[in-house]
């Protein structure tokens, strides 16, 4: 099984960002020496009070300090964004990463950010899957005329093809079965999100499977699945650290309408919240959690995201070394 670190990218009010940004290096060459084999960075807008920097710009730095691993968004929101600029920045960004950038590709759903980026609400299933195929026209190389509901090319060229060829994987981002079965069409695997329970993800996984098998298209080349994972000497130990950063976490997906709301105060249901979804553990029981990941559903690339507004520095290293020992273990 391969793993990933899945940067966190936002910070609070005031904090330092360009002491931030150190630390995600560090983060990266500490991935890079246990033996991850990917990076990846998420996207939103308009996350005041909370900073974050872009994804494009970000990974071409950490790119520097990680050559050799992949780099990938998880994810970029791509309906909010115009189809060539994105096309051409993925290019770019597969250049810089030596033909290693994974675009991962989601649809987003804080209206507020559409708002602002003048982007429908309503139209984002429309603009999403007309951007996934103008862009892999873009990245054949060869000049485009397309003439779509939204968007519109006249016969000219990117300004540069990726150097992988036909592009980088695009891997797709969904959470109910419906935008499931759209990302087996669409895309070249699905991104499973960090808020799906173990038997959702099997559920959906099922729907995945089949949506590509009916359509006569291959198996994935990867099972990705993305994890939140506090790893520690002891389990009380991992949950000391991680337990107040991850509730703040939640609490502000909560208040931009990700999460369900009718069932009540998040602080008050959060452990069984976190019991039923994310990692949490000492080394064995993390490896124990990996595995059944792997067995039962077929996951062979876990993205672990390690770090949360408010965690310090160093146990994310510690966490990381630890699940170096875990990977060499597994496999």
């Amino acid at each position: 099984m391969k793993l990933g670190i899945f940067l966190a990218t936002q910070w609070p009010e005031g904090a330092d960002v360009a002491g931030a940004v150190d630390d995600l290096v560090a983060q990266v060459r500490a991935a890079k020496d246990n033996g991850f084999a990917s990076v990846w960075v998420g996207q939103h807008f308009l996350t005041g009070p909370l900073q974050m920097l872009q994804t494009g710009p970000l990974l071409a730095r950490l790119a520097v300090a990680g050559e050799g691993l992949d780099f990938g968004s998880a994810i970029y929101l791509v309906p909010m964004l115009h189809p060539v600029a994105l096309a051409e920045e993925a290019a770019s960004l597969d250049w810089i990463t030596g033909g290693r950038f994974v675009l991962g590709a989601g649809m987003g759903y804080r209206a507020e950010e559409f708002a602002a980026m003048g982007v429908p609400f309503g139209e984002r299933v429309g603009r999403f899957a007309e951007s996934i195929e103008l862009m892999r026209k873009l990245w054949s190389g060869d000049k485009v005329t397309h003439q779509g509901r939204y968007f519109r090319v006249d016969g000219l060229a990117a300004s540069i093809r990726p150097r992988r060829p036909g592009g980088p994987p695009v891997w797709i981002g969904a959470e109910v079965p419906a935008a499931v079965r759209r990302a087996a069409a669409l895309g070249d695997a699905w991104f499973a999100p960090p808020t799906v329970t173990f038997e959702a993800a099997a559920e959906l996984l099922s729907h995945y499977r089949q949506a590509r098998a009916g359509a006569g298209l291959p198996a994935p080349e990867s099972q990705p699945l993305i994890r939140e994972c506090a790893v520690g000497a002891t389990r009380d130990a991992a949950l000391a650290v991680a337990r107040g950063p991850l509730l703040y976490k939640y609490e502000s997906y909560a208040s931009w309408g990700q999460m369900d709301s009718s069932r009540g105060s998040l602080a008050e249901r959060f452990d069984e919240f976190m019991a039923a979804r994310f990692l949490v553990g000492d080394e064995a029981e993390v490896a124990d959690e990996l595995a059944r990941h792997r067995d039962a559903l077929g996951v062979d690339h876990m993205i672990l995201r390690l770090q949360w507004p408010g965690l310090e520095q160093a146990p994310v290293i510690e966490a990381i070394e630890r699940l170096g020992r875990i990977a060499a273990r597994l496999g």
